[in-house]
């Protein structure tokens, strides 16, 4: 960990656990994610999110229920974080009725209103236009919430990135652009595709507050969210967070990446966040060897309970195969039967 001695984001030692927690779940889920991805038991592809833990448990520690997301399609720890239960995810996994989309969307389109996970894009970079317009709406109508958009560095090289950065630094929208900077477009290493690998720096360009953050270190992930939504729901206006870390495996959770530089993925995996996370709470006497062995006992209940639930949940009934289209309803109807 990078943090100081003794700081801990102003964070109670119940926050903490809970962000040990649900780095964990994350970590533990997805892995179980990839070895049923691989074993064809899913009903959608996967994407997996080692690596990207620390930033989503500081969201977890700073996001309000009323504070609205926007989420690419690696969002299993961004649901987490935003309050979406670990069952209705993997529900929607596997295509089961329960799951957050009915079992009809899988990870590209995750949503659940009740907590403010309001849409997952499957097109890089267009999740950023819908957060502006969220937070276009909020300023209308005079709400204090921060809105928060997460993508991956290749979406700023998207047209709509550009497009949405403008458009909330003109009008001082209440956003928080979240870059998860893992290092690869897909199959492309960052050096391939931009001339300039700083992409704060040129956010900067957009005359908004930027920052280059840690993203292995959740206390730093911490600080840096808490400024910026606190930013945003005092009107203050949009920021961009360049989260710095390292993709721990592939693109999907089937995908080869032995094109990735040994050296560069063991210097990754050194600091993989939860083991990292766990080391820091239990060198500084925040927590000792039980308290932690039962956050991570409870961690591994609670991905067996969501993966058992999944499973046994019912596929989404025939007749719904209409419901939730931007279509007509008769004329779906009559597609089918020709």
């Amino acid at each position: 960990m990078a943090s100081d001695d003794g700081v801990t984001a102003g964070l109670s030692d119940d926050e903490l656990a809970e962000m040990y927690h649900l780095m964990l779940v994350t970590t533990l889920a997805d892995e179980r994610s990839a070895r049923e991805a691989k074993a064809g038991r899913l009903q959608a592809a996967f994407y997996p999110v080692r690596g990207m833990e620390a930033v989503c448990a500081a969201m977890g520690a700073v996001l309000d229920a009323d504070d609205k997301m926007v989420s690419t399609y690696r969002n299993l720890g961004d649901a987490l974080a935003k309050g979406a239960t670990l069952r209705s995810i993997m529900a929607e996994l596997y295509g089961r009725a329960p799951g957050m989309s009915g079992g009809k969307g899988g990870p590209m389109h995750l949503q659940d209103q009740a907590v403010g996970f309001t849409a997952t894009t499957g097109i890089v970079g267009q999740g950023l236009p819908l957060a502006v317009g969220l937070a276009m709406a909020t300023q209308l109508d005079g709400e204090s919430r921060a809105i928060v958009t997460t993508f991956g560095d290749g979406a700023t090289s998207i047209g709509t990135y550009h497009e949405s950065m403008n458009f909330a630094a003109l009008w001082k929208l209440p956003i928080v652009f979240i870059c998860q900077n893992n290092q690869w477009g897909e199959h492309t290493a960052i050096a391939d595709y931009a001339p300039d690998v700083e992409l704060a720096k040129r956010a900067a360009a957009y005359a908004m507050p930027t920052q280059r953050v840690d993203g292995f270190d959740p206390i730093a992930s911490t600080r840096a969210i808490r400024e910026a939504v606190e930013r945003a729901r005092a009107g203050g206006g949009p920021t961009f967070l360049e989260f710095m870390h390292y993709r721990l495996t592939g693109h999907t959770g089937t995908a080869d990446f032995s094109y990735v530089p040994k050296d560069e993925l063991a210097a990754a995996m050194e600091r993989d966040p939860a083991p990292n996370f766990r080391r820091w709470l239990a060198e500084r006497g925040i927590f000792d060897d039980d308290a932690l062995t039962e956050i991570e006992r409870r961690a591994q209940a609670d991905v067996d309970d969501a993966f058992t639930y999944a499973e046994a949940s019912p596929f989404p009934d025939p007749a719904t195969i209409d419901s939730d289209v931007f279509a007509d309803p008769e004329f779906v109807r009559s597609l089918n039967h020709d």
